[in-house]
């Protein structure tokens, strides 16, 4: 055996056993039991199940149809500029009857005459922003802000998409494996599609989905009071303050604190400044709390307001409800807890939904399926026999005929295989019901790269050429169609993968993986075994059977 076939047989050797080690290896378990035994050799085919994952059509899981309610963004949106308008105004000394905002959209400043009205328009248009188209009136005397049909579309769309990654980040960080998350239906609609494979408790991740947490720490305004009324009475209309009721827990779980407290409405932090969060234990089995960091600019700013109203009670406001109202000690940067009788669950979920960030609006549940794994073990079994079938007529042809040469076919196929599904279980990629339509393919594909080399040589042979040189010709020749015909369709999956959703990415990764694995099976394996048969014995032989 010369030294160039002896290093095409390392390498084709070392190829299948790392393909094979990756297939039935145990590395999807913890790092402690990532060891190889005896016993793991004996689970060879729980191994294969836990390497190569599969998507929701082959293992069961939840599917979900979402629809962002965008209209309570562009509320908070509106009502936010209604709150800063009578900031502004204030600051501004500017005299004015009300501001209100009667529809979403729309903020209304009414005035006792006409004088003012340029300087209002002045002062707020700025702060508004050019999405705001503003009109004045004389009867009654009013400034109204409108907000441009085209800005609000925008701000849907930005909401819609928002709420998408804050919801990816949600499940990614929960561990629900290859989900699928996207829009979905028309642009129009706002919905959003999810699918979790496997997943065996839908209900969390659904609440952890639809859970807003929203943290804001506010300043707290007199005392507690027992009842809304009384907090209510005591604002006296003022637009910038609101009255919220604080249910305190102590760490067994009773309560310490119940009542209302009046806090200014403009936040001095919110969530969008928190830089971290987490479930943590509170200390000698008493439950869990969250802990907080800020971000520098949201730590600059809580450092200054602590810093000048030491002494002061601040509220810490959880989803419109106050957690605990503690007094100001001393000035205080970076940091800071939530306390109350949570659970490690509810503790943990808590963390995560901060750390992803409030979503920007509600959510509505359109559509619920939950696919059962009887239906993907069906799927998988049919999708399985096909294949199985497929490949044995394949194998039938090729040996009747091209006889011995079907046999090299027949090893580079198989081989093509191995390499397609190691690939899967390397790069994490699942396998849907899409991509067991893809191995089919791929296992046509493979034969027609065969076919197109053995007709070369026959063609070489019957002008005469003894065999080795007939072999040579051959694959030479086929090299450039094989080549042009597995590029094309590399580039056409990954417009597949690319624009395609879940199902159709599993077929264009399934695809590509195996057509990148028959161009080493078709041009260097299958030329190493003619090599071997030609040169067996240490002579050249004068023939193929072909």
């Amino acid at each position: 055996m010369n030294k160039n076939l002896r290093t095409r047989g390392i390498v084709i050797g070392l190829v299948t056993f790392f393909c094979l080690l990756m297939m039935f290896g145990p590395w999807n378990r913890p790092k402690e039991a990532a060891k190889l035994k005896a016993s793991d050799f004996i689970k060879l085919k729980q191994n294969l199940s836990e390497n190569i994952k599969l998507g929701l059509d082959l293992k069961g899981g939840t599917h979900l149809v979402l629809q962002v309610q965008t209209d309570e963004a562009l509320k908070a949106l509106t009502d936010g500029n209604q709150v800063k308008a009578v900031e502004i105004l204030k600051k501004e000394n500017i005299t004015y009857k009300d501001v209100k905002a009667p529809v979403i959209g729309q903020v209304v400043v009414e005035t006792e005459t006409t004088n003012d009205q340029d300087k209002i328009k002045d002062k707020l248009q700025t702060d508004f922003s050019s999405d705001w188209e503003v009109r004045t009136s004389t009867t009654p005397a009013t400034v109204t802000f409108n907000l441009k049909t085209s800005a609000a579309d925008v701000l849907r769309k930005q909401v819609t998409e928002q709420e998408k990654t804050i919801i990816e980040n949600r499940i990614n960080a929960f561990g629900v494996a290859e989900p699928t998350i996207q829009l979905h239906g028309r642009e129009e609609d706002h919905q959003i599609l999810i699918q979790m494979p496997g997943l065996d408790n839908p209900d969390r991740v659904k609440e952890l989905i639809k859970g807003t947490s929203k943290l804001e720490l506010k300043a707290v305004v007199g005392t507690l009071y027992k009842t809304k009324e009384e907090a209510e009475a005591s604002i006296a209309g003022a637009t910038d303050k609101e009255a919220i009721e604080i249910n305190e827990k102590r760490n067994d779980g009773t309560s310490a604190m119940n009542g209302w407290y009046v806090v200014e409405k403009i936040p001095i932090v919110s969530g969008i400044d928190l830089r971290n969060a987490q479930g943590v234990p509170n200390g000698q089995g008493l439950g869990y709390k969250v802990n907080f960091q800020l971000k520098p600019s949201g730590a600059e700013k809580f450092g200054t307001w602590t810093g000048a109203h030491i002494g002061t009670q601040l509220a810490i406001v959880l989803d419109n409800k106050i957690k605990s109202a503690p007094t100001i000690q001393g000035q205080i940067s970076d940091s800071g807890e939530i306390t109350g009788s949570f659970t490690q669950a509810e503790a943990e979920d808590l963390g995560l939904t901060l750390r992803s960030g409030a979503l920007p609006a509600g959510i509505k549940y359109l559509e619920e399926r939950t696919v059962g794994p009887s239906l993907g073990a069906d799927s998988i079994r049919q999708g399985i026999n096909a294949s199985i079938f497929g490949l044995g007529l394949v194998i039938i042809f090729m040996l009747f005929y091209y006889r011995f040469s079907g046999v090299n076919a027949v090893v580079a196929l198989v081989l093509n295989l191995i390499i397609l599904l190691a690939g899967l279980a390397l790069f994490g990629a699942v396998l849907t019901l899409p991509g067991i339509a893809g191995v089919i393919l791929l296992i046509g594909m493979a034969v027609d790269s065969n076919v197109l080399i053995f007709e070369r040589i026959r063609e070489e042979l019957r002008a005469g050429k003894v065999a080795q040189s007939a072999m040579s010709t051959g694959f030479d020749k086929a090299l450039v169609t094989i080549i042009d015909t597995h590029v094309t369709t590399i580039v056409s999956s990954a417009f597949l993968y690319f624009f395609g959703t879940g199902p159709i990415r599993g077929f264009a990764v399934t695809l590509t993986i195996g057509l990148l694995a028959n161009l080493f099976t078709a041009i260097y394996v299958s030329r190493s075994m003619f090599l071997w048969t030609l040169n067996r014995g240490g002579r050249k032989a004068e023939s193929i059977s072909i």
